[in-house]
């Protein structure tokens, strides 16, 4: 002990010593301190025995994303290509306009928005997810496969059609884990490095995607007509019937999500030091690939491949929520918006309506360009 620490008097600390967090021993001996481990962005909320670490800048961001949500679906009821007005819409809406309004308001308009929002919560999830696996912000669930997987699974289901109908919506999780098996059992396990899993997704979506364009070449006008407006992802014709089924995985995967998130944080550090901090890193990639999976084949066997979203938001839910934190709530809010936001101007930028997913891809490239050309604030790198 040095001379300077010995002769500082009980209570007393110097500058040197940073934050500290006073104790006391049983002992009866002087007041001893110890460092304060809270992380400077975070605050502890305590209840009896138990504990919780809110981090701050997350809990702002989502507070500001929630209004702003909010707003977004307020639009989105509003949009119309049929030139609906808004008091027709509000009346829809309150059940006081004609029956016709009506339904179109509440049966055709309100399961859409809802559906959309929660493909877009599942698509950042899972962009997140991978984007922290890959340590990459380019890397996407289309990337290892999942994408082509489920597109092609609801494209089997759907050929020799003669309605032009798609297949059912959980065909897109059983085709995305089928893809995402390959991608895995080809880049030589899900504890291997991002790069190699990667790489190896990108030449086996190239694969599926020339099978799905053969299939598709064999179908007739009328099945290949209404397949490609769901491969250009679309929320068309979605209600209650498809929305109440999503809810309920929903509901089973985001808190796996979010514990998983929480241990992917760990994964900033290299794999020495996560690994003494007590991590099965082989677990935790391959548990946290599957729940992306899962929830990107379900959002995809759904609204089909809405390009841009898993990419998009997570990127801009790590800008509000700052380099220290896997932002799955805020990926997930982010990725709702985006959709709400999307389909509502599909709805009002042209003549007749454009499939979310041809906005998305529009406004996608300009934010590509954006995030090539901005370094990466957890990183520094380009």
């Amino acid at each position: 002990m040095s001379d300077r620490t010995a002769q500082s008097p009980p209570g007393h600390t110097t500058e040197a010593d940073g934050p500290v967090r006073p104790t006391t021993e049983t002992t009866g001996g002087p007041v001893r301190r110890t460092a304060d481990v809270t992380p400077p962005d975070s605050v502890v909320l305590r209840t009896g025995t138990l504990s919780w670490l809110l981090p701050r800048r997350s809990a702002l961001a989502a507070a500001l994303l929630l209004p702003l949500l909010v707003v977004l679906v307020a639009l989105a009821v509003m949009a119309s290509s049929t030139g609906m007005s808004l008091s027709q819409t509000l009346s829809g809406l309150l059940g006081t306009g004609d029956a016709g309004t009506v339904m179109i308001v509440r049966e055709f308009r309100l399961p859409r928005i809802f559906t959309g929002l929660m493909v877009g919560a599942a698509l950042g999830i899972a962009g997140c997810l991978t984007q922290t696996l890959a340590g990459n912000r380019l890397a996407t669930p289309d990337l290892v496969g999942v994408n082509d997987g489920a597109t092609a699974a609801v494209i089997a289901a759907a050929a020799g059609s003669t309605t032009g109908m798609v297949g059912d919506w959980w065909l897109g999780p059983i085709g995305a884990v089928l893809a995402a098996a390959i991608v895995v059992l080809c880049a030589g396990g899900a504890g291997s490095a991002g790069y190699r899993v990667l790489v190896t997704g990108i030449g086996v979506s190239t694969f599926i995607g020339a099978v799905s364009d053969l299939i598709m070449s064999r179908e007739n006008d009328n099945t290949a007509g209404g397949v490609f407006l769901w491969t250009v992802g679309s929320l068309s014709g979605r209600d209650w019937g498809v929305g109440t089924p999503l809810a309920i995985v929903l509901l089973v995967l985001v808190p796996l999500a979010l514990a998983a998130g929480h241990r992917l944080q760990l994964l900033r550090f290299d794999d020495d030091v996560a690994a003494s901090l007590g991590v099965d890193l082989r677990r935790l990639r391959a548990g946290a690939l599957a729940l992306g999976v899962a929830l990107a084949g379900t959002a995809v066997g759904v609204g089909g491949p809405i390009a841009f979203v898993a990419l998009a938001a997570p990127v801009l839910a790590q800008r509000l929520a700052g380099p220290t934190r896997v932002p799955v709530i805020g990926s997930a809010l982010t990725g709702a918006a985006l959709i709400a936001a999307a389909d509502a101007l599909g709805r009002v930028a042209a003549p007749v309506e454009l499939p979310v997913g041809v906005v998305t891809s529009v406004l996608g490239g300009p934010f590509l360009l954006w995030v090539l050309f901005r370094p990466d604030r957890a990183t520094g790198k380009a």
